[in-house]
C-alpha cells in the first residue's frame, strides 16, 4: 500500500518550509513542458539506479502526471530496500494544477 498526499498538503508543507524533497518521475518532455518549482527530474527509469540521490532521512514526495507512475516508483523503491519516508502525490501533477497552481499547464 503506497501512502499518499494530496495536492493542498503539499501546498501546505512547501509554504511552511518543510524538509521535503519533490521528486518527479515523468519524461523530460513533460517536466519541460509543466512542472511544480522546486521538483527534480528523476524519470522512472533510472529511479533505482539513481536511488543514492534520496536522502533517506528526509521526506520524499513522489508526482508523475496522474499519480500511476510514483505508485510504482515508490513500489520499485521499496522493494529496492529503499526505507527512507515516501508519499506519492495522489492525482499527480493534473492535481496540483486543478486545486493548487491553474498556471501549471494540463496535458
Amino acid at each position: 500500500m503506497v501512502e499518499e498526499i494530496g495536492a493542498a498538503e503539499l501546498k501546505k508543507k512547501l509554504d511552511d518550509g518543510e524538509d521535503i524533497q519533490l521528486i518527479d518521475v515523468r519524461q523530460p518532455d513533460e517536466y519541460a513542458f509543466a512542472k511544480i518549482d522546486g521538483a527534480k527530474l528523476i524519470p522512472l527509469g533510472e529511479i533505482i539506479r539513481r536511488m543514492d540521490e534520496l536522502d533517506a532521512d528526509r521526506e520524499v514526495i513522489i508526482h508523475c502526471k496522474m499519480g500511476g507512475r510514483s505508485a510504482k516508483a515508490i513500489e520499485a523503491l521499496r522493494a529496492a530496500g529503499y526505507t527512507g519516508p515516501l508519499k506519492n502525490l495522489r492525482g499527480g501533477i493534473t492535481a496540483w494544477s486543478n486545486e493548487v497552481d491553474p498556471k501549471v499547464p494540463k496535458y
